[in-house]
């Protein structure tokens, strides 16, 4: 059985991140496996890359531009949408490669940023081969955008998008839903997975994958590298005060829209104002940061930029009391894991696929969606000794129970094997 895993690169991205550790889980459990990127930034045998010369990478620059410019052209003028809608006009034709003609399942991952167009998956499609399509985000059942926020044309038919200056029955997402129509039309051998059940629960509402079978089956984790690390050895290595309670937060980009750190912002000042402590308090954030003023926050920051080693990682997780995450839309996320499986808790908005990861005042805090007032009784909750190791235990052993790397590729193997 030979898989080829396709995703647009290999590293940078949850989806990239969650990608390449399926690899990994499926390899140790002997499969034949190969994972296609346009973008290949790790040295792994494994990963194959269809722009390997000067001239594909040219091209996969232009068909980025390309990709961009049509939606750049209608978007409302909020800059921060520019990246939450994909038309996916322009892409490379992967269909003739030899890894795709080898392989007895095709399984598709995120491969937006001008990687494969509609046009492009639809060749795939037309190969009539097994096809999985795990969806990390909702682009394969709209028009063109990743989250629909409060909009649900998608149950029915899209046009009318909110992410444009000028919406209108006809515009660019009803034509991104039409050719998405159109490529679905011809899918005979295609299952869908999604990594939530909340996503999985969204993926049957919508109109498109109406009558195709869709299960849900989580990322996996190394639990071995995310694993509790000493606390004292790493708030010394990363220059963290060894007294204080420190706040996590981290991103790929703290600026995303969808990452809440406005949330984030007000639920600290509550905690200041309304939870008093003699134990001083410390904030540190990783993640690219071009525009958040750090200062604003009331309590002292340290900023560590961007953090690439998933070692480094675990540690860093591992150093902190409670990880916060206010995003307001999103479906598995990897550092909420991966905080979880270093045994630190972790304080959350209820929304999306995150009730997958924690439950409420078990091994973390579920707050209401979108109140900062009870994101910050929830890092109050956690930060509270009497329950901070219960938490912390609780969160590292439903990790290795239910998102470990042979759970997760047994699932998939069998998957596989029914579909084949």
């Amino acid at each position: 059985m030979k898989v080829a895993l396709i995703n647009t690169s290999d590293s940078g991205g949850g989806a990239a991140e969650a990608c390449m550790r399926l690899l990994k889980a499926l390899q140790l459990q002997q499969v034949d496996v190969t994972m296609v990127v346009q973008h290949k930034k790790r040295a792994e045998d494994a990963v194959y890359t269809v722009e390997r010369n000067l001239f594909g990478k040219i091209r996969s620059r232009l068909n980025f531009l390309l990709e961009r410019i049509p939606f750049m052209l209608f978007q409302e003028r909020d800059k921060q949408v520019r990246f939450a809608f994909s038309p996916a006009d322009a892409g490379t034709d992967i269909s003739h490669s030899k890894v795709i003609r080898e392989a007895d399942i095709i399984h598709l991952h995120w491969t937006n940023s001008g990687f494969l167009s509609v046009k492009d998956i639809k060749k795939l499609i037309a190969l009539n081969k097994p096809i999985v399509w795990t969806l990390h985000d909702m682009w394969a059942f709209t028009g063109g955008c990743h989250y629909a926020g409060p909009c649900n044309h998608f149950k029915n038919q899209c046009g009318n998008c909110y992410f444009l200056s000028s919406p209108e029955d006809n515009d660019i997402s009803h034509d991104g839903w039409l050719r998405k129509k159109d490529m679905l039309s011809i899918a005979k051998n295609l299952s869908v997975v999604t990594c939530s059940h909340w996503l999985g629960e969204v993926a049957m509402k919508s109109t498109l994958l109406k009558g195709f079978m869709i299960q849900a089956i989580p990322n996996p984790i190394d639990t071995n590298l995310f694993s509790p690390k000493d606390k004292t050895a790493a708030r010394a290595k990363w220059q963290a005060n060894p007294n204080a309670k420190i706040i996590l937060f981290g991103a790929a980009n703290i600026n995303d829209r969808r990452k809440g750190i406005s949330y984030l912002v007000d639920a600290l000042q509550i905690l200041k104002d309304k939870y008093t402590s003699d134990t001083p308090v410390e904030i540190v954030i990783f993640g690219k940061n071009k525009h958040f003023d750090t200062t604003i926050l009331p309590f002292p920051v340290q900023q560590l930029n961007t953090i690439s080693s998933p070692a480094d990682l675990a540690e860093i997780y591992s150093m902190a009391d409670v990880f916060v995450s206010p995003s307001v839309e999103d479906n598995l996320p990897n550092m909420i894991m991966e905080a979880m499986s270093c045994g630190t808790p972790v304080a959350a908005f209820n929304t999306g696929g995150i009730p997958d990861l924690i439950d409420h005042q078990v091994n973390g805090y579920m707050a209401e969606f979108k109140s900062a007032a009870d994101l910050a009784e929830g890092i109050n909750d956690i930060l509270n000794a009497d329950n901070h190791d219960k938490y912390s235990a609780a969160a590292r052993y439903k990790v290795t129970r239910m998102f470990n790397n042979e759970k997760v590729a047994g699932q998939y193997i069998d998957l596989y094997k029914s579909i084949l």
